[in-house]
């Protein structure tokens, strides 16, 4: 049941009405009812899966919250991780590893003797995942206090909204939300609907059209520079529109239920470095890393080359938790690496900040933001190509057999991108995320019947699956 799907919107109608009409306590029965419905109609076996890992992150959390014994309370942290990580080794990493052994033991010149299994990746396995870790590790520092009731916790990780594909959620602070009688304000409710609204413009509008035009061109044998140059940039938006698009229809359906669900992007494409970037996009996964893995890791606490260490480590794990291939690993370092340059060059050549004097502030805040967009988008192409060997032929297709197929693909991309960047600009120069939604009320019925005619006119109808549904 995808968010764009009208399959979807009468489901949210039914279950919205109905909440606005119940106490508290059937509030939160009722969305957990619901969250079950809705990803049962998926998969509902894989229900089952979902609810040994919240099982055992509750009975877990509950004895390293009252146990006083620091041995106990590691070994029942050291469990309830475990089980979590190796569900989500076995579904998601089992035959990439059991490919790579193989391969490795063809090297060898022996017989690959694994053989890879037919498995389903069940839905949402990464996010949920990294909230039930996150949860008991939580606990066991302190910053967290366990949930009182088992439904509480459920409802915590099942939540319909950001169940599939995030944001990632940090217990303490959706628990209270979960605990607390919600009140549901006419301003809440609006913000709410532009929020689920922009989402989907975002997704039905920019970025399954741009799928149009990356999908030809990463499918085909051969390759002509211009075309892989156009997909690789429309692809960097397809992928923030889509993502960032499910992400304001999570935000916006909890804000009209009166739940406060995490920002996830904020302008990304506006950084001028790798650190800016990753302090914008998908910022909830970024944090998780941040919070679990790097500082865990001694963070920058240490000498260069163990900071150095610490991204490259952080970064591969990330790349690898997007996906169980090479390309995905590869993109990780390549972040991991732009990283340590860019500590590098601030620790070490201070004096690149003469460039920022008055007078050149504006035009060397452009010439970052352009350099530091080609070396993010240069990272999409490992991200989305299927193999080394596409990554090798595209490049080699933008360096020696640029030709080209005229002007109307480039203005067809920049005719859907044109809305998104005339809202990013004012979102970026006011500083404001909900800018077009401070606008005066003849402003923003413009701009929505805008929205709608080109959603209805020109979006594509038919319910395509968000990008980030296979991570």
């Amino acid at each position: 049941m995808l968010f764009n799907s009208t399959q979807f919107i009468a489901f949210f109608v039914i279950v919205y009405i109905c909440y606005l009409l119940v106490s508290h306590q059937w509030q939160n029965r009722l969305l957990i009812i619901a969250s079950c419905i809705f990803y049962a109609s998926w998969n509902w076996k894989f229900l089952f899966l979902m609810f040994v890992s919240i099982s055992t992150d509750f009975f877990c959390s509950q004895h390293i919250y009252r146990s006083e014994d620091r041995a106990v309370r590691r070994n029942f942290l050291v469990l309830s991780v475990a089980v979590n990580l190796a569900i989500l080794g076995f579904f998601k990493y089992c035959n990439f590893f059991l490919g790579n052994l193989n391969a490795l033991l063809e090297v060898f010149g022996l017989e690959g003797a694994f053989q890879t299994l037919s498995i389903i990746l069940p839905l949402g396995i990464s996010f949920y995942t990294f909230e039930a870790i996150s949860y008991t590790v939580d606990v066991y520092r302190g910053v967290s206090v366990p949930a009182k009731k088992y439904g509480d916790y459920l409802f915590f990780v099942i939540y319909f909204p950001h169940l599939i594909a995030g944001p990632i959620m940090r217990a303490k602070d959706f628990l209270p939300q979960v605990t607390t009688p919600r009140v549901v304000t006419r301003d809440l409710f609006f913000e709410g609907l532009f929020l689920a609204f922009w989402g989907f413009f975002e997704k039905m509008f920019i970025a399954d059209n741009l799928a149009k035009v990356v999908n030809p061109v990463f499918a085909g044998p051969t390759y002509d520079g211009a075309m892989v140059l156009l997909a690789v940039y429309a692809f960097a938006f397809q992928i923030f529109c889509d993502f960032d698009g499910y992400s304001n229809i999570a935000r916006g359906l909890g804000k009209c239920m009166g739940f406060n669900i995490s920002i996830n992007f904020n302008l990304p494409y506006f950084a001028t470095n790798p650190t800016e970037f990753w302090k914008r996009w998908h910022m909830t996964l970024s944090s998780w890393l941040r919070d679990y893995l790097y500082i865990p890791l001694g963070g920058n606490r240490r000498s260069t080359l163990i900071t150095f260490r610490n991204l490259m480590i952080t970064m591969l794990l990330g790349g690898l938790w997007h996906g169980a291939s090479w390309t995905f690993v590869i993109w990780g370092a390549y972040h991991g690496l732009l990283l340590s340059i860019h500590k590098a060059v601030k620790d070490f050549c201070p004096g690149i900040k003469l460039f920022e004097r008055a007078g050149w502030r504006e035009v060397w805040f452009l010439v970052r933001l352009g350099v530091f967009f080609h070396l993010t988008c240069l990272g999409w192409l490992f991200f989305r190509a299927r193999s080394f060997d596409q990554v090798r032929a595209m490049l080699e297709a933008v360096l020696f057999h640029f030709h080209g197929n005229g002007l109307y693909p480039w203005a067809y991309v920049l005719l859907i991108l044109a809305p998104l960047l005339i809202v990013q600009v004012a979102q970026y120069r006011t500083g404001n995320l909900l800018f077009l939604y401070r606008q005066h009320w003849v402003v923003r019925t413009f701009a929505y019947s805008l929205m709608a005619y080109l959603i209805l006119g020109w979006g594509i109808m038919r319910a395509e699956e968000f990008i980030y549904f296979q991570f």
